[in-house]
């Protein structure tokens, strides 16, 4: 069992220029995604509610990185991130937001449900810590593949019967399962010190996983603890677990204006953005500038408007049984 806590920046994990730019790539396009999702979604043209990944990215991307064809992932109502690591089709997502046939779900998940089978997404799960029950089923039979599961949730979710008895279960089958704590310090609107006993990765000490606490806005820390946990899960080693520190840039769901959170913390957190800690990064490590990783915005920003045109041209779905769904 392994137990520490490092919120220091770790080595590139081996990624080449074009690899450190891919994944910054990806994490500028979920950020895009998300607010052009909440311009959406305050415009009338998201149906349901939404919860947004924004400030987050560095998590989703570094994790989903280190995986390979054969693993799979469950992610959470705050989804749109998790799906997008893993190569789900942006404007197939997009489109699901808006309710539309040609969506990943083919617009009947809307923002909390998304599932692709083909894109090794087992699901988005709304019900709190659904994720930590969906990925530790899933280990069960990647155990004998050589796969592994993982699952995202937040802080609030280590509160829940199902973390402390999926953590127990995957130990005493010995799964291989790596369990991703987002803590962004807000249970929806209440702090967690106010609500949460102990520190959290301590509980999965307990249960003796493999376990550490790292710096979530870091994508270079996280995809290096992430692939020795996702290692040591395929070896044999048993269920591992990670806290990343991370924060939410926006409220809860849909309109809220985040009151409760603590005068200066939000200014304090945007100084560490995921996105300007990974351009700082790919700047220091490889051979490149600031005009190289605009060039990687601007790209992004093209995508974005064609999709979003796209999006809003898109047929509503026909009332009536879905007739196939991707598998």
């Amino acid at each position: 069992m392994s137990s520490a806590t490092d919120t220091t920046a770790a080595p590139a994990f081996g990624l080449d220029r074009d690899e450190a730019l891919t994944l910054y790539r990806r994490m500028r396009l979920i950020r895009r995604f998300e607010e052009t999702v909440q311009l959406l979604f305050q415009r009338g043209e998201v149906p349901g509610t939404t919860h947004l990944y924004t400030g987050e990215e560095a998590v989703a991307t570094g994790v989903s990185s280190t995986l390979g064809p054969q693993d799979r992932i469950a992610g959470t109502y705050r989804g749109h991130g998790h799906a997008l690591s893993v190569g789900v089709d942006p404007q197939a997502l997009l489109d699901e937001m808006l309710g539309r046939e040609t969506g990943v779900c083919k617009g009947r998940a809307g923002s909390m449900n998304v599932i692709d089978l083909s894109h090794r997404l087992i699901g988005c799960f709304g019900i709190v810590g659904g994720s930590i029950a969906a990925a530790t089923g899933a280990a069960i039979a990647l155990k004998r593949s050589g796969g592994v599961a993982v699952a995202f949730f937040g802080e609030g979710a280590t509160n829940q019967g199902y973390f402390h008895e999926c953590l127990n279960f995957a130990k005493v089958l010995n799964l291989p399962v790596v369990y991703i704590c987002e803590n962004n310090l807000y249970g929806e609107f209440t702090p967690m010190e106010l609500v949460t006993a102990g520190e959290i990765r301590k509980r999965a000490e307990t249960l003796q996983l493999g376990a550490v606490t790292i710096d979530g806005n870091d994508i270079w820390t996280v995809r290096a603890a992430a692939g020795a946990a996702v290692e040591r899960a395929r070896a044999g080693e048993g269920p591992q677990f990670i806290e990343a520190l991370t924060y939410r840039h926006v409220g809860h769901s849909r309109s809220d204006p985040g009151a409760y959170r603590k005068p200066g913390e939000l200014d304090e957190w945007l100084k560490r953005d995921p996105l300007k800690l990974a351009r700082a990064g790919i700047i220091e490590r490889y051979d490149a500038d600031d005009a190289t990783v605009d060039e990687v915005d601007e790209s992004v920003e093209q995508q974005i408007q064609e999709m979003i045109a796209a999006a809003l041209a898109a047929p509503f779905p026909t009332p009536g049984p879905v007739a196939e769904f991707k598998s």
